[in-house]
């Protein structure tokens, strides 16, 4: 049980760190995609103001 806590230690940056990573790259992730769903929204507004046929949505 002594040899536990060192371990334990040892890790913890780099548990800490992978953490904090994923939370910055969920938040990169979530914005480029409400950024995308904005700009999409923007743009079918656009098209119907302009008369233009709505745009295909590509699978």
């Amino acid at each position: 049980m002594n040899d536990f806590w060192p371990a334990v230690f040892a890790l913890a940056p780099t548990v800490l760190i992978g953490l904090v990573f994923w939370f910055i790259m969920r938040a990169v992730v979530r914005a480029d995609k409400s950024e995308r769903r904005a700009l999409a929204k923007v743009e079918s507004e656009e098209r119907r103001r302009l008369g233009l046929p709505e745009k295909s949505q590509a699978s």
